[in-house]
């Protein structure tokens, strides 16, 4: 069974392209913090990078092979990912002893919660 979305009719959908008032006096000018809730969002962009940031966040610090194991993907596409993680910031990552270990920047996520919660 195909799921299909359709638009609610309510009240506000009735009235969405109306000129009620310019578009001009509502629109809102591009904020510097802009940019960086575009790189964190870009940055989980793709499913696996979710589930790595969510295994993360359940099981706490995690060595690369341990965390590699719970992807559906190839370790070195894994580390890719990690990579992607890593530069936006959400994630950590220390070398303890010759393995990788992984974790979740927590200051960084709530950063990124709140630059959402202010859209």
């Amino acid at each position: 069974m195909t799921s299909r979305i359709r638009p609610a009719e309510t009240a506000a959908d009735a009235t969405c392209c109306t000129d009620a008032a310019p578009a001009v006096a509502l629109a809102e000018p591009l904020r510097p913090e802009d940019e960086e809730l575009a790189l964190l969002a870009k940055a989980l962009g793709h499913p696996v990078r979710i589930l790595i940031l969510r295994n993360l966040l359940r099981i706490g610090a995690c060595y690369f092979g341990k965390l590699a194991d719970l992807l559906p993907v190839a370790p070195s596409t894994a580390s890719q990912h990690l990579t992607i993680l890593k530069d936006a910031g959400l994630v950590k990552g220390e070398i303890e002893g010759e393995r990788p270990c992984y974790c979740v920047d927590l200051p960084k996520l709530r950063r990124m919660q709140h630059l959402i919660g202010d859209l």
